[in-house]
């Protein structure tokens, strides 16, 4: 594959670069139409990967910053149904939850998910952009090449840093196994 065919005009720096050996280009669809995710796809027994992230106050957020039971959410954009449905139902989850911290990722300016967690009263969900480089995305795998959002997708990581649980939604309209997602959880507090 070519740098040309990573070419997005609006992303130059972030889709232009060549493909790395160890990335695997994996599919999704959304509303049926085929999907590319960039990055390297995570799954359980990986390690996390490194990543810096933006919260609301516009400062960095690194996974060394993160420790303990984590939940990752990547969400599209947090204005949309679904993805509002998954973070307030993961938000009710929380109390249940001790000790896990539940973190949602999208590419939302940091100021709209402040602005989307006001007003849906969201508090034990924390929101994190990956607007700046997208090193989220890409360190996972959930990164989606034709419209530059993340895939929907939940990682669960242990106290050590290793993935636990990963689930990227095939279809980026439809929701996670959240049984499955809340069974693993259950066995890890």
């Amino acid at each position: 594959m070519t740098d040309a065919s990573l070419m997005n005009p609006m992303f130059p720096g972030i889709l232009g670069e060549t493909i790395h050996e160890t990335e695997e280009m994996q599919m999704i669809t959304f509303k049926g139409a085929p999907l590319t995710l960039r990055g390297t796809p995570l799954k359980a027994g990986d390690p996390m990967p490194p990543f810096t992230l933006t919260d609301a106050s516009l400062a960095e957020v690194r996974d060394t910053d993160l420790t303990g039971v984590r939940v990752f959410l990547t969400v599209p954009s947090l204005d949309t149904g679904v993805c509002d449905q998954e973070v307030r139902r993961f938000n009710e989850k929380a109390a249940e939850l001790p000790g896990v911290t539940i973190v949602a990722v999208s590419l939302d300016l940091p100021f709209a998910q402040s602005r989307w967690c006001g007003g849906s009263g969201v508090e034990a969900v924390r929101t994190l952009s990956d607007y700046k480089d997208r090193s989220f995305g890409l360190a996972t795998g959930t990164f989606i090449e034709e419209l530059a959002l993340l895939a929907r997708a939940v990682f669960i990581v242990d106290r050590d840093g290793k993935v636990v649980y990963a689930e990227v939604v095939p279809e980026v309209a439809d929701h996670p196994d959240y049984e499955a997602v809340f069974a693993k959880l259950r066995e890890l507090v």
